[in-house]
């Protein structure tokens, strides 16, 4: 399933330059991600009533173009890599208008539960590793 999250830079969300400052980037990265994960029926307060977290460990990002005040952005996540207690989630991230990529970025993330122990989604939620592994597999499919 493909999922596009559009997001329009505020004035606020620019530097000195009129850029968007490049910490703003993770921000508009986690909206995207809340966002798709609603969209196909896992959004983080049913993952949160399921006793299931999501904690991200780490960012990888290169800056490839800049957008400014008014630009808005195209963001596809997907998920790269699955193993069930990890999960590393690609984004393909755009600017609408001159369709130029702005940045090669992925986040690492992995499950918990309410006092941040890992856990097996296999194990502990199949439903939502079903879920997880298909996102996958679609996405691997499609490459």
């Amino acid at each position: 399933m493909s999922f596009k999250f559009e997001r329009k830079i505020n004035y606020y969300e620019t530097d000195r330059m009129g850029v968007v400052h490049h910490s703003n980037y993770i921000r508009f990265l986690e909206e995207a991600r809340c966002a798709w994960l609603e969209e196909i029926g896992m959004p983080f307060d049913l993952l949160e009533k399921n006793g299931i977290t999501i904690p991200v460990l780490a960012v990888n990002c290169e800056y490839k173009y800049h957008v400014t005040f008014g630009d808005t952005l195209e963001i596809e996540p997907h998920i790269k890599e699955y193993s069930g207690v990890r999960m590393t989630v690609g984004y393909d991230v755009k600017d609408k208008k001159t369709g130029k990529t702005v940045l090669i970025v992925e986040t690492k993330h992995c499950f918990t539960n309410k006092n941040l122990r890992p856990i097996n989604l296999k194990k502990v939620a199949p439903e939502f590793n079903n879920n997880f592994q298909t996102l996958l597999n679609e996405y691997n499919n499609s490459i």
